[in-house]
């Protein structure tokens, strides 16, 4: 069966989307559309690309992703200055190691620009801070910043998706007017956007998949805050739960597997080998569980 899917972000967590797709593929099913925030773009990307489940294995499970991480040289020097960075560049880590990373394995498959995809065949989500706005792309870029989908690269968009705030810098993207926008991860706005492939002026073609790297939103634990940085983190958590929380309590969390990750933090790029098999092992059987019995 063919069906359409979408990934939400989740950082290092995302580890737990190769048992998942593991599982996808057992059971028989075909991922034609795909849409996703953060890591999850990276993962949509990958199997817009044609890449098959087995391959997408291969490729994240075996890398290491302490080589993605690329501070400016003078911070080997002066160490304290990745603090100057963070304050001017707004990041610690540029983001071009991972770029070129993901420009790489896209030319395998001879993707290079979304004009090598098949037409709305992937949606990457983004978030512009400087005009305030959720952006998908392609399907924004001519409309707000005069930018041809055709001639844009795709491992710029999965890069810009996954630009975690404060830890890897923004990306500036030229619009329409001389003033550049500031874009960061997407997950900032919508970090599982279900609703991407929704359109009430046509009808549903294929089931669509969600796969969600965290709990059932019903689940979640009130936090507690006692001081300014844990209220930074949970006003942080807050926005990029808001929007998607309230689309998916009006939708059918029948098409949802929620993969339940506990006590990885999303940046830890420094990860342990037992982990990552702790986390695919967790998408897998939580994908078997929820397929047992889907579509409903």
């Amino acid at each position: 069966m063919k069906i359409d899917a979408v990934f939400s972000g989740g950082g290092v967590k995302a580890y737990a989307f190769l048992g998942a797709l593991q599982s996808i593929t057992n059971k028989g099913y075909t991922i034609e559309r795909v849409a996703g925030t953060s890591a999850g773009a990276i993962v949509a990307a990958f199997l817009a690309a044609n890449y098959r489940a087995d391959e997408i294995n291969d490729l994240i499970k075996g890398l290491d992703l302490k080589l993605l991480l690329d501070p400016p040289k003078i911070s080997d020097v002066i160490p304290f200055s990745k603090w100057l960075f963070l304050y001017f560049q707004m990041g610690i880590y540029k983001g071009d190691k991972m770029e070129g990373w993901l420009y790489e394995r896209l030319a395998e498959k001879n993707i290079y620009t979304f004009d090598d995809l098949k037409p709305e065949y992937l949606k990457v989500v983004v978030s512009d801070l400087t005009l305030g706005k959720l952006v998908v792309i392609p399907d924004d870029l001519e409309r707000i910043y005069g930018l041809h989908p055709k001639y844009f690269s795709v491992a710029k968009a999965i890069r810009m998706s996954a630009g975690f705030p404060y830890f890897f810098m923004p990306k500036k993207l030229a619009g329409k007017t001389n003033q550049k926008s500031m874009i960061v991860d997407g997950g900032l706005l919508s970090n599982f956007p279900l609703w991407i492939f929704e359109n009430r002026n046509e009808s549903i073609t294929r089931p669509i998949l969600g796969v969600k790297l965290s709990g059932e939103l019903s689940s979640q634990q009130p936090r507690k805050i006692k001081n300014a940085l844990e209220m930074f983190h949970g006003l942080f958590s807050t926005m990029k739960q808001a929007h998607d929380s309230r689309y998916i309590s009006k939708s059918q969390k029948n098409n949802i597997i929620f993969i339940p990750v506990k006590d990885v933090e999303t940046t830890n790029f420094s990860i342990s080998e037992e982990t990552k098999l702790r986390l695919i092992e967790t998408g897998k059987t939580s994908a078997e569980r929820f397929l047992k019995y889907w579509p409903k």
